[in-house]
């Protein structure tokens, strides 16, 4: 069984920068089109972006830009690096494989401050 843990998340001022991790034991992220997500309280989780197998990048119209997609095959992992934060990205942020996915897993937090 696939367990995904994501990780690198934190409290971040407003202009700052995280770097998400996704890991997806028993499986190669490689092999797959891997996307984060995010939840903000009391709204349903929203696509962010998308890397396929080859390498091919797509971001929501809001975080395109800013945030960057990449793999670390080397790693096994899916990172999203995370510029110029505002307030509205404020939420927990979850990875997946884009088709047949995986349970989900518990998400990190990033919050946001003025």
């Amino acid at each position: 069984q696939v367990q995904v843990v994501e990780s690198g998340g934190g409290l971040v001022q407003t202009g700052g920068s995280l770097r998400l991790s996704c890991a997806a034991s028993g499986t190669t992220a490689s092999n797959n089109a891997i996307a984060w997500y995010r939840q903000a309280p009391g709204k349903s989780r929203a696509w962010v972006a998308t890397i396929t197998s080859g390498g091919i990048t797509t971001y929501a119209a809001s975080v395109k830009g800013r945030f960057t997609i990449s793999r670390d095959n080397a790693k096994n992992t899916v990172n999203l690096q995370m510029n110029m934060l505002k307030l509205e990205d404020t939420s927990k942020y979850y990875c997946n494989r884009v088709y047949n996915q995986w349970a989900w897993g518990q998400g990190t937090q990033v919050t946001v401050s003025a």
